[in-house]
Formats: C-alpha cells, sequence, structure tokens
C-alpha cells in the first residue's frame, strides 16, 4: 500500500487505518503542543502529553517517537480558524507546521477545525473543580483530546453511513 499524502481529508484517513493503531490528536501552539490519544477502536480520544516547545528538529523528534511507540496511523491538527470564519496567522503557522512535517514522516495530517476546543477544555475543568494551576498545566492536551474527539465522532459516522451503503 503506497504512503498516504501528508494533509488529507478526513473522509480520506478511513482507508489508510489499520488494526492495533490510533490516531494522535493535536493542539498546536506557540509553546506547546498539547496531545491526545485514541483508543484501537477509534471511538475515545483521550488527553495524552504536552510537548513543551523548543526548536522545531526537537519537537518533531519528540513527536514521531511518541507516533512510533502508540503506532499512529494518523495526526488529526486543530485548525485555529477565526470565530468569523477567517484564517490568520495562526492558521498560517498549522499549514507551516505540516509543510515541515512532511519530509519526515509518511504519517497524514489531517485538519480539524478547533474553534472553541480551549475553551469546551476549560470548561470541563472548571466543573471538575480542577484548580487553575493544574488547568493551566493540562489545558493543551485536554484540548487536543476536544479536537480528537470530535474527528473521532466524525469517522463514526461515516464508518456507519459506509456500512450501510455497502448493504
Amino acid at each position: 500500500m503506497a504512503a498516504p499524502p501528508a494533509d488529507i481529508q478526513l473522509e480520506d484517513l478511513i482507508q489508510h487505518l489499520a488494526p492495533g493503531t490510533r490516531l494522535l490528536g493535536l493542539d498546536l501552539g506557540t509553546k506547546t503542543i498539547g496531545l491526545a490519544i485514541s483508543d484501537l477502536g477509534y471511538r475515545i480520544a483521550t488527553p495524552f502529553h504536552t510537548i513543551r516547545r523548543v526548536k522545531f528538529t526537537k519537537d518533531a523528534e519528540e513527536l514521531l517517537a511518541i507516533c512510533g511507540k502508540e503506532k499512529v496511523a494518523g495526526m488529526v491538527l486543530g485548525l485555529p480558524i477565526n470565530m468569523n470564519g477567517t484564517e490568520g496567522p495562526r492558521v498560517q503557522a498549522t499549514r507551516a507546521f505540516i509543510r515541515s512535517m512532511k519530509p519526515l514522516t509518511d504519517i497524514p495530517f489531517v485538519l480539524w477545525d478547533e474553534r472553541l476546543s480551549t475553551a469546551a477544555a476549560e470548561r470541563a475543568m472548571i466543573e471538575a473543580d480542577m484548580s487553575r494551576r493544574k488547568r493551566a498545566e493540562k489545558i493543551d492536551a485536554a484540548a487536543a483530546g476536544f479536537i480528537l474527539q470530535g474527528a473521532l465522532d466524525r469517522l463514526s459516522q461515516l464508518r456507519s453511513q459506509q456500512a450501510r451503503n455497502a448493504l
């Protein structure tokens, strides 16, 4: 099987998922990269880890090491679109990150609208009565969890649709 392109649509990712692999969700920030990981059935996203950004080369090495260890078949990157639907500098930075990663890995990247993911993660942490300090430590991975869960829910819908169409 040929390696999938590094920037694909979620609908196209289904055909590249193999048993025993996972998806990784990323919330790309300027200081950190929040990570969430799926279960093997691609149903549940769990906040996983936060990479403290140092330099692209080191960040990429740590990310790819995690991908290898966890058998990651695809990465779902939050796309920070403005609330009015326009793309700003953070979207450009996200696309630049993918362009820089493409030569380093065959793992495909899927972009997912991340509007309000951090706000939703923060709300959930406040409802869980988490201290401000703990929230600050965990917010990026929790936001990555919201990003990945949204993509997993859509994947589930797409798989159900495909199963119905196959009948």
